[in-house]
């Protein structure tokens, strides 16, 4: 059976079980659709897709050495695939496509439109689970619902597979270069810092692994210091899989999944949130239309205003925590788990403006965006989402700052003009600034008053 490969967001040659059982029924051939209108109506970051485009030149070049091709055709739009996909099938005489799943609801849709066009045409198409380790759905309550708060749901994720001790499929093919005359898809280079092969990504595991996953529990929340993994992006392209991030853990750590209640576990635990959202924005559609998760808020009153909003998204509100965050976002492409906790509630309930803006500045900038948990973080903080948190709970970015940025390192790199601030004062330095006789465009003042702010917030959550 002549079999092709469709690439998605699974650029990955190993740890790609869906590939590898194509390759094991002699796929010699692969695809590749860029969407770049549909990724702009999805508001994907320029970053992210040149990031994107990078892998996808690296990955041509290393399938050409196993004599595989990978074919790279522009659909603008997700309705362009469909017939650009039988056409390309009909030319090459394909009689199966294997890809992996994607959950959002564009796409699902876009799947079920090909996979109808398929059949009418005696072509197999066949998706395979190749982003989460459960597969969707597959971790249920007991009424065979699934989980509408996260504890239960990673209890029962690990109750499913603590005794299972991952592994990845062998690769299949020897290399056997061919002609790769195809010319390399334009870059802006904007993403040059985050590398795109497979030896530096070993590498960048080997260490967080071995080095850093240890003291993540105690380092994660310290924007000064690399205490994440920096592997986001790479998961958000499937550059990366949770599944081989898990194997080469287990390999470090054999009981880990036993260990739930140890340090060396609490990055595990993230990986199990990304399950979680995933399968809810599987479940519930809804979440890819940008609806609240709990509609008992559907009626809060989301206040409209530009000025504020442009402040906050300019790093200008007065509170240099936020603003420095608000600027590495701006200015690197990503931003610390912590701080995006802090700037999201900042806008939600500080600003009271609605989650979805925010959301989707994110999903503009961010080279790790991802709607699953983009979507799940964002409602998190505006406590309209699942597991999220309750609504009279307002972060305070004046005693955020204090506690995970002490001496106000972070904030002295993205903000410049509060380097001679004492310690004491660069968490909020407006009476220092002030009694300095500084000019009051060195920093902006406050747009709200922190006590004012989350009294209005709680306020509009009751009402």
């Amino acid at each position: 059976m002549n079999t092709l490969f469709w690439f998605r967001r699974d650029l990955r040659l190993f740890s790609n079980e869906a590939l590898i059982e194509a390759l094991n029924n002699g796929a010699k051939q692969a695809i590749f659709f860029i969407c770049e209108k549909q990724w702009q109506q999805h508001n994907a970051a320029p970053i992210q897709i040149d990031l994107l485009k990078r892998r996808l030149n690296y990955i041509r070049e290393q399938l050409a050495q196993y004599a595989i091709e990978l074919h790279i055709f522009d659909a603008p739009y997700f309705d362009d695939c469909e017939s650009a996909l039988l056409s390309f099938c009909d030319k090459h005489q394909v009689e199966h496509v294997i890809a992996n799943k994607e959950y959002e609801l564009n796409e699902v849709n876009r799947d079920a439109q090909i996979l109808a066009k398929c059949d009418d045409k005696n072509i197999t198409f066949t998706l395979y689970e190749g982003d989460v380790i459960a597969p969707v759905g597959s971790v249920k309550n007991q009424s065979n619902e699934m989980y509408k708060v996260f504890t239960p749901f990673k209890k029962q994720w690990l109750k499913q597979h603590q005794d299972t001790h991952f592994s990845l499929l062998p690769w299949p093919l020897k290399k056997q270069p061919i002609n790769n005359n195809a010319q390399a898809i334009k870059s802006d280079g904007s993403s040059e810092k985050w590398p795109v092969d497979d030896e530096s990504l070993a590498t960048i595991v080997d260490n967080f692994i071995c080095d850093k996953l240890s003291s993540y529990d105690e380092q994660r929340d310290i924007p000064s210091i690399k205490g994440t993994s920096g592997l986001s992006p790479y998961l958000a392209l499937g550059i990366i899989s949770p599944k081989q991030l898990l194997v080469n853990i287990q390999n470090r750590y054999p009981d880990i999944l036993t260990t739930s209640k140890s340090k060396t576990f609490t990055w595990v635990n993230e990986l199990i949130w990304r399950e979680f959202y995933r399968h809810l924005i599987a479940q519930f559609p809804k979440l890819s239309r940008g609806d609240n998760f709990n509609e008992k808020y559907n009626g809060v009153k989301w206040r409209k205003n530009e000025a504020e909003f442009k402040a906050w998204c300019e790093g200008k509100t007065g509170y240099p925590l936020v603003d420095a965050a608000m600027r590495q976002l701006v200015q690197t492409g990503w931003m610390h788990n912590r701080l995006r906790m802090v700037v999201a509630s900042f806008l939600t309930k500080h600003l009271l403006i609605d989650w979805r803006e925010g959301e989707q500045f994110f999903m503009q900038h961010l080279i790790d965006g991802d709607l699953a948990s983009n979507n799940g973080g964002w409602q998190w903080a505006a406590s309209t989402g699942c597991d999220a948190q309750p609504y009279f709970r307002v972060f305070n970015p004046i005693t955020q700052s204090e506690r995970f940025d002490p001496n106000g390192k972070f904030i002295r790199k993205y903000l410049p003009e509060l380097e001679k601030v004492p310690d004491k004062h660069i968490h909020f330095p407006h009476a220092y600034l002030a009694s300095i006789g500084a000019d009051k465009q060195c920093y902006w003042p406050a747009i709200v008053d922190h006590k004012a702010a989350r009294e209005r917030a709680i306020a509009a959550f009751k009402g």
